[in-house]
């Protein structure tokens, strides 16, 4: 069966190849960490036990973030290593773990490489951040008897399709994980359909719900609208904005500063991606909009002051947050796109009214909680997004209610860590 994987993942590499050299050349991707995508990974103290983290991207690397400082708590006797897979995930565990811990790529999923990666790395115990089925990985884990670990465990509707297509082929690998803690009773159900035992399927909660911080303010904000000349207007934030989403919340900003009574308001757009920020500054200028990106005055404090009409383009990293909390209407982005939405917690739990589109599929769980208490708001088009902002922001007190609702089904379904850290503490006290 391993020969089999390894030949698929061979004809999938050379397939998509040109398009990995394409990203490379074109947008700056994939020029970091090719040692140890292949299994070159070293770890800052071999002598003690390991814990092996994987969090694909930044979503998983943040939620990982108070998981992993209860651990250490717990067991500090233990070292932890931990795995990305996206650049930016990659970055951000750097920010939050690199100084402790050793930081790396995720290897490629070949048999070879998986053996030569746990045989450097040595781990005791292995957490998979929501879920990435990687066959090899979990072989190789199961012949060395590493117990793997699902943490914050989801199969959105998308992959589910898919892996049921295979089930026959897959069910094995899933029966060798040895626990997953899953965010709802539907994920659970999907995990024990593909072929996890009954019994080592807990329904814990989501680790996103703790991970979002309740706050009125975020350190560096003041500083942030200092440089942006923010004060004294009303700012719209749309964050994590995805493909040509952004020609849509620039239209309709642009109808909004038609009518004199939003003369004061400012539009930020913080794109999901780092390698689309020219691009959307080619698009703020094109349809004849001031442009102003955040990269050009961050930090420096002898800039000249800022057009007070100028869009703003975030195009920075690590700062989405401090964006949101200046914010008078949110929209989250990849959602009026089909591209699968962003994480929308952030913003709710800051107290922000919150929007979002209709394809946020890949948030569907948080989404279904913020609507059924009436705690964000679903725009269908650009049309719709238009009129619901114009009611947000000439109606405070509407827009303060639904903020309101929404951070208080943050408040209500935190707590997934605490029973997260109780199932992993007995798992690391057998070892």
């Amino acid at each position: 069966m391993r020969f089999v994987v390894d030949l698929v993942y061979l004809f999938a590499g050379l397939l998509f190849s040109p398009v990995v050299v394409y990203r490379r050349l074109r947008h700056d991707r994939y020029r970091q960490g090719w040692a140890q995508r292949f299994g070159n990974v070293s770890r800052k103290d071999p002598q003690r036990k390991c814990i092996w983290l994987h969090a694909v991207s930044v979503g998983e690397v943040n939620a990982a973030k108070t998981l992993v400082a209860e651990i250490e708590k717990r067991f500090a006797d233990f070292e932890f290593v931990v795995s990305t897979t996206t650049d930016t995930g990659f970055a951000r565990a750097t920010a939050l773990f690199g100084g402790r811990w050793t930081v790396f790529y995720f290897p490629f999923d070949f048999s070879w490489v998986m053996r030569k990666a746990f045989g450097r790395i040595d781990p005791a115990l292995c957490l998979l951040m929501e879920l990435e089925v990687w066959p090899n990985f979990i072989d190789v884990a199961h012949r060395c008897a590493v117990p793997v670990v699902v943490v914050n465990g989801r199969i959105s509707d998308r992959s589910f399709a898919s892996y049921r297509r295979f089930r026959l082929l897959i069910r094995g690998f899933f029966g060798k994980i040895d626990l997953v803690l899953a965010q709802t009773e539907e994920y659970a159900g999907r995990f024990r359909t593909l072929g996890c035992p009954a019994e080592q399927v807990v329904v814990t909660g989501s680790l996103k719900y703790d991970t979002a911080q309740v706050a009125d303010r975020v350190e560096g904000a003041e500083t942030l609208a200092g440089e942006l000349n923010l004060a004294g207007g009303r700012l719209w934030v749309a964050g994590g904005t995805g493909n040509d989403e952004e020609k849509i919340i620039l239209r309709v900003y642009r109808s909004l500063k038609e009518d004199p009574s939003f003369a004061d308001l400012r539009l930020a757009i913080v794109p999901r991606k780092p390698e689309r920020f020219d691009e959307v500054a080619q698009w703020i200028e094109q349809m004849g909009l001031p442009l102003l990106r955040y990269s050009q005055v961050k930090g420096r404090p002898n800039h000249a002051v800022p057009d007070a009409d100028a869009v703003i383009l975030g195009d920075t990293m690590g700062d989405l947050r401090k964006f949101y909390s200046l914010a008078t209407v949110v929209f989250v982005g990849r959602s009026l796109v089909p591209m699968g939405g962003s994480d929308m917690m952030e913003a709710a739990a800051l107290g922000k009214c919150t929007i979002f589109g209709p394809h946020a599929f890949n948030f569907r769980q948080t989404v279904e909680a913020l609507l059924a208490e009436r705690g964000a708001i679903e725009v269908v088009n650009g049309d719709e997004l238009m009129v619901v902002l114009t009611k947000c922001l000439t109606d405070p007190a509407y827009a303060e209610a639904v903020a309101a609702r929404g951070r208080q089904v943050i408040l209500n379904n935190q707590g997934a860590t605490a029973r997260t850290i109780d199932h992993i503490t007995q798992r690391l006290q057998s070892l």
